[in-house]
């Protein structure tokens, strides 16, 4: 059983950068992706960003050019770089990760990003 912890999430101001951090407790290279989700209240969970075992990223169109995904597999550690942050960025952000095959779907606990305006 593979656990991830996030890390990294805060208070900032609307225009500043955060970088949120998911810590697998085992080798980031066994999920055949791995991303980050966002919840704000009141709505649905949506994708943010993915990035598959080659490496392959994806992103939502509002985060496109603010946010990056990015990995290191030394560290079994995914990260999200949020720059330019927006008040519609404010949600509790997850961390994902899927098994080869989609026969495990891992989830974090999440952490809080709040952007003031």
């Amino acid at each position: 059983q593979v656990q991830l912890v996030e890390s990294g999430g805060g208070l900032v101001l609307a225009g500043g950068s955060l970088r949120l951090s998911c810590a697998a407790s085992g080798s980031i290279g066994s999920f055949a992706s791995m991303g980050w989700y966002r919840q704000a209240p009141g709505k649905q969970r949506e994708l943010v960003a993915t990035i598959t075992r080659g490496g392959t990223t994806n992103y939502t169109d509002s985060v496109k050019g603010r946010f990056t995904i990015s990995r290191n597999t030394a560290k079994n550690t995914v990260y999200l770089q949020m720059s330019n942050l927006k008040p519609e960025d404010t949600a509790a952000y997850y961390c994902n990760g899927i098994t080869p095959g989609g026969f495990y779907n891992y989830w974090g606990q999440g952490t809080q990003v709040t952007v003031s305006s």
